[in-house]
């Protein structure tokens, strides 16, 4: 690069630098998040699990309700066990929907899921709660949407809540302060290849 070309290029971000200090110093609200990851692309549950990691790399208390998801073994259950003290985990979910094909058990887990979390709202040790694949449960009509909403709407100022799962309503993204949809681009599964021990669970 020749010196003209490298005070350009230094010019230009001197610009940019300046327009972006500006715009982050007019942000001055600090709250809690409701967060929502949705979309048919994988890593809706692995981003919200990466943001619990954060969080405990800071001190938090941190909750985790799966409402789907039934008692298997996995990484990030693993990983996270390591941070006992700190994360309040419960897997409440019977299994995927297609395997329990049951829609009053289904039903009865969601409503228990339901009051775990709003336990776990109620807990002001709590800065972040994950609720995993409950946009599920609220695809099935296993809870009531108008609730739920409402009860996530008027959560503790200080608590942030993520909630993943495909198909999210458009109610709660409408409620949302951030959302995120993951696209489905190539997946290997379509390619014959399984699920994997580290990638998916």
């Amino acid at each position: 690069m020749s010196d003209d070309e490298a005070a350009r290029h230094r010019a230009k971000m001197e610009k940019r630098k300046a327009v972006q200090d500006a715009e982050v110093a007019g942000k001055t609200i600090e709250k809690g998040l409701l967060i929502v990851h949705t979309g048919p692309g994988k890593g809706k549950s692995t981003a919200a699990f990466g943001l619990m990691l954060r969080a405990l790399g800071r001190g938090w208390r941190v909750g985790v309700v799966q409402y789907i998801k039934g008692a298997w073994e996995t990484g990030e259950r693993f990983a996270l066990d390591r941070f006992a003290d700190q994360v309040e985990w419960h897997t409440m979910g019977e299994g995927f929907t297609w395997e329990t094909q049951d829609r009053d058990r289904d039903v009865a887990a969601a409503r228990a899921a339901w009051a775990t979390t709003e336990a776990l709202m109620a807990d002001p040790a709590i800065r972040l709660l994950v609720l995993d694949e409950l946009n599920i449960a609220l695809r099935y009509d296993y809870l009531p949407l108008a609730d739920v909403v409402e009860a996530l709407s008027r959560r503790r100022p200080d608590l942030h809540v993520v909630v993943t799962g495909r198909n999210a309503k458009p109610e709660l993204i409408a409620a949302a302060d951030l959302v995120t949809e993951m696209t489905l681009v190539k997946h290997h599964f379509t390619a014959g290849v399984k699920a994997q021990e580290g990638i998916e669970f």
